[in-house]
């Protein structure tokens, strides 16, 4: 038997693919249009891990937390730097509590150098530039 999530593909970060509090580094940051095909452009910021073979849409809220532990309100300076993503499960949406993915800062965390990040992530993003207009 299979469960739902398994059988539901998302080409972004869900919970069911966070098994447990997960230390990952920033690989890339930036702005893309996640649109199912034929439908208007919804362009959304995402966050690639090195140590994830999918990008995670961010909310305004992850978007805050990553430059509070990231120690840095420019995406550029995030790359690198290393969080702790879990699966909160009290998160709500709509009025209803659906849970969802949340970044926090890696346990006894000290002021983070940046670290080139290596080319072992799990792809790019598509279509999203290295440089991205504001």
């Amino acid at each position: 038997m299979a469960r739902i999530s398994e059988m539901i593909e998302s080409k972004y970060l869900k919970q069911s693919d966070v098994e447990a509090p997960t230390e990952v580094t920033v690989y890339k940051v930036g702005k893309t249009n996640i649109a199912r095909e034929g439908d208007e452009p919804e362009y959304k910021w995402l966050v690639r891990f090195e140590e994830c073979k999918k990008p995670m849409v961010l909310n305004s809220t992850n978007i805050k937390l990553l430059a509070r532990f990231c120690g840095s309100d420019d995406s550029d300076e995030w790359t690198g730097r290393k969080v702790v993503l879990y699966v909160d499960p009290d998160i709500e949406f709509g009025g209803n509590v659906v849970g969802g993915l949340r970044i926090r800062a890696l346990p006894d965390a000290k002021p983070q150098t940046r670290s080139v990040p290596s080319k072992t992530t799990g792809g790019k993003f598509d279509d999203m530039a290295d440089d991205i207009p504001f």
